[in-house]
């Protein structure tokens, strides 16, 4: 498996106002500049309903995917992503702004039992992977490390990833990775990469079980390892890129791709697939509009649909 704030502008004659002295222009200046700053950290939260309780406050789906806060992360435009930190406080997508076509990330943290929307200041777009235990926030072949404080300084990985231009990377408890690869011709392949004795060991593809087929994106590693979903185009999908799951096999193999069935996959697009941290949810996206992704949408289902697939 990609935050918006409006500086307010107040003209000298709303700050000064006439007859007053220097001292108290000065004065009023001191105490509106933490107003502002404020405000450029919140995204019109006086629009949103009162969000409280998990997820969002949102009522959970059964076994028939539904899309994920309707006109709160869900809209009519672009919204991409969806994924919790692993305390299940913040949630993070992107939503393509409809005035400039720019793209931004959206966060909503949870502060006592309220959700508060804000904006990342991030340069970039993104939506992060983290790793069950909290501690890394992956972003592709780039990271960051929790700190008391809280994120650290944009790292990279080792040299082995260097060459490999990744959209997405999960990870599982035992520190192995799945990641993937975009690729111009749409032949980029999944491939995995163990921690052995705390040692990061190069990535090596699956195997034709899982990369048979085009366009394989956005693994989703199981935290337990007992699974890995994706997206791609195989010859047994709805029309257009499915989501799709193989299971470990007791001998340590990786079973046949199993299209993940007609209650997730349409003749649309659909691809991103991720577990919340809880095990409780599986999130996906799907294109509700054309070809050119005007309208793409969050949805969510109870994680036991994949439990209905296992052999």
């Amino acid at each position: 498996m990609l935050n918006r704030v409006e500086h307010e502008k107040f003209s000298e004659s709303q700050i000064h106002q006439q007859g007053k002295v220097m001292a108290s222009k000065y004065s009023l200046l001191t105490l509106l500049f933490p107003v502002l700053t404020i405000c450029s950290q919140s995204y019109a939260n006086d629009h949103l309903p009162l969000l409280q309780g998990p997820y969002l406050g949102q009522t959970p789906p059964g076994l028939t995917p539904e899309p994920f806060a309707p006109g709160i992360v869900t809209t009519a435009g672009f919204d991409d992503g969806g994924v919790f930190t692993a305390d299940m406080s913040e949630f993070y997508f992107i939503r393509k702004r409809a005035d400039s076509n720019k793209f931004d990330t959206i966060i909503y943290q949870q502060q006592g039992n309220q959700w508060v929307e804000t904006l990342s200041q991030e340069a970039r777009p993104f939506y992060p992977f983290f790793s069950p235990d909290g501690k890394t926030m992956h972003l592709g072949k780039k990271y960051r490390e929790r700190t008391d404080s809280g994120w650290s300084e944009v790292q990279s990985l080792d040299a082995a990833f260097t060459d490999i231009n990744i959209m997405s990377l999960s990870v599982s408890l035992k520190g192995t990775y799945a990641i993937d690869e975009r690729h111009p011709e749409e032949k980029g392949i999944l491939r995995f990469s163990r921690l052995v004795e705390g040692k990061r060991q190069a990535p090596v593809p699956f195997g034709k079980e899982i990369n048979a087929g085009t366009r394989n994106a956005h693994p989703f590693i199981a935290p337990d390892e007992s699974y890995i979903m994706w997206d791609g185009i195989k010859d047994n999908g709805f029309g257009d890129v499915d989501l799709y799951i193989s299971f470990r096999q007791p001998d340590g193999s990786w079973g046949e791709a199993i299209n993940m069935g007609d209650k997730i996959n349409t003749a649309a697009y659909e691809a991103g697939p991720k577990v919340t941290p809880d095990g409780k949810y599986l999130f996906f996206v799907r294109n509700m509009g054309s070809d050119k992704f005007e309208n793409v949408d969050v949805f969510w289902v109870d994680a036991q649909i994949i439990e209905t697939l296992r052999p």
